[in-house]
Parts: structure tokens; C-alpha cells; sequence
């Protein structure tokens, strides 16, 4: 690799670590009695509104199984911050909403990430944060892209 590579790699890999570092700590020092992977599966929820979502457009949004997503948003459950809701239409299907604390941390989580990204933008020229912006998209579609071949 390139110097440049090797640069790029280890910047790609120290912010990932070090962002999810930030939401952990900001979880423990606020006392909520939730890993990472609740605090998002909440952001899912949390995504459908008044309506909720189903199990199976929670398991499709956070691209993990079924049985995975049931088993976490039971224990979200057990918790108090999500509740199930028996669809009226189809008494098979099931949404999941959040409840009044749910909806409190959600939007905690969503003014973190508000503020995280106020601070990293706040000392950027224009040209800077068009130029962050057009290599975030173009990191991100590629990886999109490699992750869909994984996939097949």
C-alpha cells in the first residue's frame, strides 16, 4: 500500500473505533442501561413514528435477522422503552413503538448525533465540508456496493 493507503485505513479505522467509543461512554455517563446495539434498534424504532414498525422492517433497516431483532426488542421490552401493538387490520402482524421513554432517549441519541456533527463541521470552510462530504459519499457507496456483493 501507498502512503496514502495506509494513512487512509487508519483514519477510516480509528474514527469507526473511536465514534462508537463516544456513543458508549455517552451511554455510561447517562445512566441509561443500554449497549450500542439497543441504543440503534431504539433509533429504528423510533424511525415509524406513532405507527412503530414490524419486527421484520426493523430486521431489514439494521440489516440483521429476525430472530435477533425479537430477542432484542424483547428485552427493549422488559426495559420499558418499546411496546408491542397488535396491528388492527391483520391481528397476525405486529408493530413495535416506542414508549415515553423510548421516545426520550431516541431523541437524546438524535441531538448527539446533532451536536457530534455541529462540532466536526463548525471549523470547516465551505470547500472543506463540500470536499468531507463528496469523499464520505463516495467511501460510503463503496462499501454499500462491496457489502451488496458480499451479499450475493
Amino acid at each position: 500500500m501507498d502512503e496514502f493507503a495506509v494513512r487512509l485505513n487508519d483514519l477510516i479505522v480509528e474514527a469507526f473505533r473511536t465514534i462508537l467509543k463516544v456513543e458508549e461512554r455517552m451511554l455510561k455517563s447517562s445512566k441509561i442501561d443500554l449497549s450500542i446495539s439497543e441504543m440503534h434498534m431504539i433509533e429504528a424504532v423510533g424511525k415509524g413514528g406513532s405507527r412503530g414498525r414490524t419486527i421484520s422492517s426493523l430486521a431489514e433497516d439494521l440489516d440483521i435477522t429476525l430472530p435477533s431483532v425479537t430477542v432484542g426488542i424483547n428485552k427493549l421490552v422488559k426495559k420499558g422503552h418499546v411496546t408491542k401493538v397488535k396491528y388492527e387490520g391483520d391481528g397476525r402482524e405486529v408493530y413495535v413503538i416506542l414508549t415515553r421513554s423510548g421516545r426520550k432517549i431516541d431523541a437524546a441519541h438524535r441531538y448527539f448525533h446533532e451536536n457530534m456533527v455541529r462540532k466536526v463541521s463548525e471549523g470547516l470552510t465551505e470547500s472543506e465540508k463540500q470536499a468531507m462530504m463528496s469523499g464520505i459519499t463516495k467511501m460510503n457507496a463503496f462499501f454499500r456496493q462491496r457489502l451488496d456483493t458480499l451479499d450475493q
